[in-house]
């Protein structure tokens, strides 16, 4: 068997249409999981889909909005027969909705806790119970550097992702005896659609801020998501793993 081999494993991802989670789903099929691709964006799920396929892997794109929390258990046990038992998940989905807390009104502040952190909580314990009864799980959660350091103009999405790591770090003493371990990846500045709408020139005043030498990229976060979701991993439970370049 080669190293992080996830043949017979199902994984979900949240927000595998584009960025980090498409990189970690297209990742994950790779090393020969089952893939379910969650995200509201059902076309472009529908192409990574198919690039998983054309590469000879396993796909099932499902439309899931993670802010519609009344949905999420629903759309668990609607998953057909040879996904429904998610062994991998990756919580990756998450919004931000900038501002000084001064500006900031209280819909930016809980629109973005609805998908970042309630989302990630009802979506979890759908399908926890069924890791409990196989006693086997890998949940790895996309968190940030914001959650870490902090960062102006985002209170409220540092602190979504903050406790994320609040929630993964008590998740992984609840479950460890389960077999289930419960991570996080942090990463730094990366080059995706949600940092392109960020004002101009904020990369690299960040790259400065901070001393790294370059921004990151999508290719650099999905690894260090398979090592926490494969076997190779499994004494490492209720971390955060930073990939971010020093900055931390």
């Amino acid at each position: 068997m080669s190293i992080f081999d996830l043949s017979g494993r199902t994984a979900l991802v949240t927000g595998a249409s584009r960025g980090i989670g498409r990189a970690c789903a297209v990742l994950l099929a790779r090393q020969g999981a089952r893939v379910v691709l969650a995200a509201r964006n059902e076309d472009m799920l529908d192409e990574v889909a198919a690039e998983i396929r054309a590469s000879g892997g396993e796909a099932h794109p499902m439309g899931l909005d993670l802010a519609d929390h009344e949905s999420l258990p629903g759309a668990v046990r609607q998953l057909p027969g040879e996904f429904a038992a998610v062994d991998i998940l990756v919580n990756n989905a998450g919004i931000t909705a900038d501002n000084l807390l001064a500006r900031m009104t209280l819909d930016q502040w809980q629109r973005v806790q609805d998908v970042n952190l309630t989302g990630v909580f009802v979506l979890t314990k759908a399908l926890v119970r069924g890791m409990m009864r196989r006693r086997y799980g890998r949940i790895v959660s996309v968190s940030s550097v914001a959650g870490v350091l902090g960062n102006a103009g985002q209170a409220n999405y540092a602190a979504s992702k903050a406790g994320l790591i609040g929630f993964s770090k008590s998740l992984a003493r609840e479950l460890s005896s389960r077999g289930i371990t419960v991570n996080v990846v942090a990463p730094g500045f990366v080059e995706t659609d949600m940092t392109a709408a960020m004002p101009e020139g904020a990369g690299e005043r960040f790259r400065e801020q901070y001393g790294v030498v370059r921004l990151g990229t999508v290719d650099d976060i999905a690894p260090a998501v398979l090592y926490l979701a494969s076997e190779e991993a499994s004494y490492v439970t209720g971390e955060v793993l930073c990939v971010s370049g020093g900055m931390t």
